[in-house]
C-alpha cells in the first residue's frame, strides 16, 4: 500500500463524517493538513503523521531507487523521499527507443542513480549517467534511517573502511538510507548486525572500537 504524503493546507477529509486528529485543522466542513506528513485514518479520526526518517534529497546525492512505474518515455522511481523521482530516457546509459522502456527497467528493479535536479514544486529528476550508477542485479539491499548515513560512512569514510576491512564485503551506501551489500552469507549477516548497531548507537562515544570488537578485530 502506498503511503499518501500530504502538504500543509491539503484537504484531507470531510468534517461531517470524520474528526480532526493530530497534524490537521478544521475549517468549515473540511479538514486540512497543518504539516507535511503521511495521511493516516484511525477510526473516525484523521491524522497527519510528521515525516521522520524520510530522505530529504539534494542535487548530486547518489541514491538507491526502486522502479515504481514504467511509461513509454520515462520511469517513476521510489527513492525513499516524500516525492517520487523521474528518470527520463536521456538520463540513462542505454539508447532506449520510445516505448521500449520496460525492456531495460521493469517495476521492482533496483538502481543506483544520482539526483540531477529538483525544482520548486519538488519534482525530482534522477540520472544513471554517473560513475557508480547501474542496475543492481545481485546482493541485498537494507534500509536505515537516512539521518544515520553519515555515521555509517564515518569521518573521511573511516567507519565504512572499517566495515569493509573486517567483513570483506562490498558495500555501497546511498544517501537516501539504502545500502547495497554483497559478500559471503555469514559475513553479510555480521555486517548487517554491525550496521544496525551503528544506527542504534550513532550518538554514543567509542562506537568504532565496539564495532571493531564485534567484527572480530
Amino acid at each position: 500500500m502506498m503511503r499518501k504524503i500530504v502538504l500543509p493546507g491539503t484537504e484531507v477529509g470531510d468534517a461531517k463524517s470524520k474528526l480532526p486528529g493530530k497534524g490537521v485543522f478544521k475549517e468549515g466542513d473540511k479538514i486540512y493538513a497543518s504539516r507535511l506528513g503521511i495521511l493516516s485514518e484511525k477510526g473516525k479520526y484523521i491524522n497527519v503523521i510528521p515525516l521522520s526518517g524520510v530522505y530529504d534529497p539534494n542535487v548530486g546525492d547518489n541514491v538507491i531507487g526502486v522502479i515504481q512505474e514504467v511509461f513509454k518515455n520515462a520511469w517513476i522511481v521510489d527513492i525513499n523521499a516524500p516525492y517520487p523521482a523521474f528518470l527520463n530516457l536521456e538520463n540513462v546509459p542505454w539508447r532506449v527507443e520510445y516505448g521500449e522502456t520496460s525492456k531495460y527497467l521493469k517495476v521492482g528493479d533496483v538502481i543506483i542513480s544520482t539526483i540531477a535536479a529538483i525544482d520548486e514544486a519538488k519534482n525530482i529528476d534522477i540520472s544513471m549517467k554517473c560513475k557508480a550508477c547501474r542496475k543492481i542485479e545481485d546482493g541485498i539491499i537494507i534500509e536505515i534511517q537516512p539521518s544515520k548515513v553519515p555515521r555509517i560512512i564515518g569521518k573521511n569514510g573511516s567507519m565504512l573502511a572499517t566495515l569493509k576491512k573486517y567483513t570483506q564485503c562490498w558495500i555501497f551506501v546511498g544517501q537516501n538510507g539504502r545500502i547495497w551489500i554483497k559478500g559471503e552469507d555469514e559475513k553479510v549477516n555480521l555486517l548487517i548486525k554491525a550496521i544496525r548497531k551503528i544506527e542504534k548507537e550513532a550518538h554514543t562515544f567509542g562506537l568504532t572500537q565496539r564495532i571493531i570488537k564485534m567484527l572480530g578485530g
